[in-house]
């Protein structure tokens, strides 16, 4: 009698599972991983893996079922918290999770802030996959791409180089208007007269790092340099003095979210053409500043 009553126990529990689950989803017949998709995009960038980068899993577990992904400029805890509302579990993010350039715990690990997110995203059953260095590499630059997409500027880029662009004498007041509209973006800052006519303009998008060699805004075609983010004792400084002295010039930044933000947005479809199992949605960052 025991023996009947659980064998009539297995056979109904198999018998509900198999009749009223319904069929497997593509991710659970598939078991796709997380490191699974990261050697899909491996094999997709197009240039040579390098051995030192900062695009690792940097949180989380890269054995860990794939059931949706999302792509993000920033993997802030809002960004993973929605993700993982939405059924998303493996998250790209372009900048880094943990504060640092190289996303390093050590120094975090008596924390609070970093043990919450930590134990969230493992919690939930979550991957972390950080995508900058050979996003960037990529030909086209991924972020680049996007970017000029985003702000309707694909067809002003120079063909020499994606991150220079021309236009016919446009007031900089109106790119500037222009692109606060595209980009969402609340809390741009302008350096240069207003009314200033803009013939060419060159971006460097994310975080600049100051060298006066290569400052774009030296060079006599260049009316307007744009920038995620940068210091202002240098790069901001540097602009002012121009136009103090009498040059046309400009300084545009955005901010380090809002300048890269739409990258991530075309990485979203770069990946679902070689990623058919799961669903994969662009999960923007929240642009961290509201004045």
């Amino acid at each position: 009698m025991d023996i009947s009553r659980r064998n009539f126990l297995q056979t109904s529990a198999g018998l509900a599972v198999a009749g009223f689950a319904g069929p497997r989803p593509a991710w659970a017949q598939a078991g796709l991983t997380a490191a699974d998709v990261i050697q899909r995009i491996k094999d997709k960038v197009g240039i040579p893996w390098r051995a030192q980068t900062v695009d690792n899993v940097v949180a989380g577990r890269a054995e860990v079922r794939v059931r949706g992904i999302a792509t993000t400029m920033m993997s802030t805890l809002d960004v993973v918290q929605r993700a993982s509302a939405a059924g998303l579990n493996l998250v790209i993010t372009h900048e880094p999770t943990f504060y640092t350039h190289q996303d390093t715990t050590e120094a975090l690990k008596t924390d609070a802030t970093y043990q919450f997110k930590d134990a969230f995203i493992r919690d939930h059953d979550m991957a972390i996959f950080r995508f900058h260095d050979h996003w960037h590499a990529m030909k086209p630059d991924g972020i680049a791409f996007g970017m000029a997409r985003e702000l309707g500027w694909d067809k002003n880029v120079d063909p020499a180089n994606q991150r220079e662009f021309t236009f016919a004498a446009v007031p900089l007041e109106a790119l500037v208007a222009r692109m606060r509209e595209r980009l969402g973006a609340s809390t741009m800052r302008v350096v240069g007269d207003p009314k200033m006519p803009v013939n060419r303009v060159a971006a460097s998008w994310g975080y600049y790092t100051y060298n006066p060699a290569n400052l774009p805004l030296t060079r006599p075609d260049v009316d307007v340099f744009v920038v995620g983010e940068t210091r202002e004792w240098e790069t901001v400084e540097h602009a002012q003095d121009m136009a103090a002295s009498g040059k046309k010039k400009a300084l545009i930044v955005i901010g380090h979210v809002a300048s890269e933000q739409a990258g991530m947005k075309y990485c979203a479809e770069w990946l679902k053409g070689f990623v058919p199992e799961v669903p994969i949605q662009y999960v923007p960052a929240p642009e961290p500043f509201w004045k």
